[in-house]
């Protein structure tokens, strides 16, 4: 939701960033502090470091870390209000959604794991909803941190992570992911041609057997490797927390939070 609500940049650029992109390198990446931009082209993997260089680590001259952390938090809180309502915001619902989400969160192991112990590292907020926010960020740069690793493993570079990952037909539609993470047509069409070349593509953009196996064995084993907080939180608090976001999710879906077209090659 973050990355789609018009309140990052708003609140971002007032802390002295840039409109545009440098909202979206500096705000996820900021909780590791002023690294360099290929730092974050490797943590956040699948962008071209070129477009990461534009941004990074000129975003750092302009706002410090911690201002960009403090007013990416603004960001969220004027997001969920505007999205979800105040009392939605204000309900015994997301704190206890929130309580859990810490719980599993405060469980993730950051061994190994830059961009989720960065986010370890950032002070808890104590509004609920900027709480339960924190926990989901910190879950899902665990996850992803994990998967990167397993991309890696795989022989998979940035952007072979990212055709791939299109080719599925599940994540974003392949104009959005190419512009979105600065890949030229030119270096996306030579990406496919290497897909191919090793088996892993099709005609048009299409896994082949293979590339599904690989596909579904990364996913699997991001799944395993994500899972410490889980067991942690156990399977009824898991299940509780679930419980609890879906109507969460529904509602952010409902009023809007991300694009109805040209990002998503299905809407979740």
């Amino acid at each position: 939701m973050t990355y789609f609500a018009p309140e990052t940049e708003k609140h971002l650029t007032a802390a002295g960033l840039e409109p545009g992109r440098m909202s979206y390198f500096a705000g996820r990446a900021a909780p590791m502090g002023a690294v360099s931009g290929s730092v974050v082209a490797a943590t956040f993997f699948n962008f071209s470091p070129a477009l990461v260089a534009r941004h990074i680590p000129k975003a750092w001259s302009l706002a410090s870390p911690a201002d960009v952390v403090a007013a990416r938090f603004e960001a969220v809180d004027g997001a969920l209000r505007r999205l979800l309502g105040d009392d939605v915001v204000a309900s015994p619902v997301v704190a206890e959604a929130a309580a859990l989400a810490r719980r599993a969160a405060e469980a993730a192991e950051p061994q190994g794991r830059p961009l989720a112990a960065g986010h370890l590292d950032v002070e808890w907020p104590s509004a609920p909803h900027l709480v339960l926010w924190h926990a989901v960020s910190v879950l899902r740069e665990h996850r992803g941190d994990g998967h990167i690793a397993l991309l890696v493993d795989a022989g998979l570079s940035g952007i072979d992570a990212l055709v791939t990952a299109t080719a599925t037909g599940t994540g974003f539609v392949p104009p959005f992911a190419r512009a979105s993470r600065g890949w030229t047509e030119d270096e996306w069409a030579a990406c496919e041609v290497s897909l191919r070349e090793r088996g892993l593509l099709g005609d048009g953009l299409s896994l082949t057997p293979e590339g599904n196996a690989l596909r579904e064995r990364i996913e699997d084993d991001t799944n395993r490797l994500g899972a410490a907080p889980w067991e942690a939180l156990g399977e009824e608090g898991t299940a509780r927390l679930g419980e609890l976001g879906r109507p969460l999710v529904r509602g952010l879906l409902k009023a809007g939070c991300f694009p109805a077209e040209g990002v998503f090659a299905t809407r979740r």
